[in-house]
């Protein structure tokens, strides 16, 4: 951000007036700039707003328009836009670490809160939108074969009328389940996992959470990046999978907490005699997980029409069904 200082207050500030200029209709000053921002939890008076002012007429991101006040130039356009940007950045990490946090998933008593991604289908493709999901269920390709059907909708996801909603649970109920036994889990990458013979082989693509505006999955399956159908059919394909670490100290229980969890009905734990994945942080280890979405991802690779929403909102368990 154009700032004679590095003070993220500072920063703050000179983002949300170029915020608030963008959003007048017209040039506006330095007194009705001053009442937005103590509207919005800044405290500062029509004499600071000018200070800041003159730092950004001085960088080139606003202009004076005569008497009427200030409006943005191409470069405080572009400028906002990038910094907009920044503060959405690790947007997508913050909702998954809500989510971890919130899972109340017992293993032991196969009862609490799971995450899931919901997907929304037109009811007349209903059936072959389950036989498709249940195939890619028996590949082993997913982290459960348990969905859940949404008909009305949540505060998290509409369901238009005519549409029916269908829960995966996401690989992210791992991570809250291990999160919940005491386990320190950092979750990094969504990525794209090559199958050859049958057999993980090594990841082609990958996200990190926290580098990213969107969810990783989404983008993949958005590019129709994806060849999950030729990988269950044919033994070759690229399928979603994601990556998290752990403390190298905590592989043990961790394996036997993953061993409960697999009896459950929860699993996705990739394993390949190969090293699928190069590099890794020194005295961590890592999970690789297939993506719960794969199922619906295999859907879309169909032509049938649905919307993904991935790591969308929590489930109860025993609200899900078997398939």
């Amino acid at each position: 951000m154009p700032a004679t200082t590095r003070d993220p207050h500072l920063q703050r500030k000179l983002v949300e007036i170029l915020r608030i200029i963008k959003e007048s209709k017209s040039a506006i000053g330095a007194r009705l700039i001053a009442d937005r921002l103590n509207e919005r939890g800044y405290q500062i008076g029509e004499r600071g707003v000018r200070y800041h002012l003159r730092v950004l007429d001085e960088r080139g991101f606003t202009r004076k328009q005569g008497y009427e006040g200030r409006v943005l130039t191409l470069s405080g356009l572009k400028e906002l836009e990038r910094a907009l940007v920044s503060d959405r950045l690790g947007f997508v990490i913050i909702t998954i670490e809500k989510m971890m946090y919130n899972t109340t998933f017992d293993q032991n008593t196969r009862k609490g809160n799971i995450v899931v991604n919901t997907s929304i289908i037109d009811l007349d493709h209903f059936d072959p939108v389950m036989d498709i999901i249940e195939e890619v269920n028996r590949s082993g390709y997913t982290v459960s074969p348990y969905i859940g059907l949404i008909e009305e909708s949540t505060p998290e996801v509409r369901i238009p009328a005519g549409k029916i909603g269908i829960a995966t649970i996401c690989s992210i109920t791992i991570d809250g389940i291990l999160l919940k036994n005491g386990i320190p889990v950092n979750t990094k990458y969504g990525g794209l996992i090559e199958i050859k013979n049958r057999n993980p082989h090594k990841f082609t693509d990958l996200i990190a959470y926290r580098a990213t505006t969107i969810d990783p999955m989404k983008i993949f399956l958005s590019r129709k990046m994806t060849s999950i159908t030729s990988a269950i059919r044919d033994g070759n394909g690229k399928v979603l999978a994601s990556i998290r670490e752990i403390p190298i100290s905590a592989e043990k229980d961790v394996e036997e907490i993953l061993k409960t969890v697999e009896k459950a009905g929860i699993d996705g734990l990739i394993e390949s005699d190969e090293e699928i994945l190069l590099q890794t942080t020194p005295n961590r280890a890592i999970i690789p997980i297939y993506a719960g979405i794969n199922a619906v991802g295999a859907v879309k690779e169909k032509g049938i029409p649905i919307i993904n929403h991935p790591v969308s909102q929590l489930m109860k368990f025993e609200d899900m069904k078997r398939i």
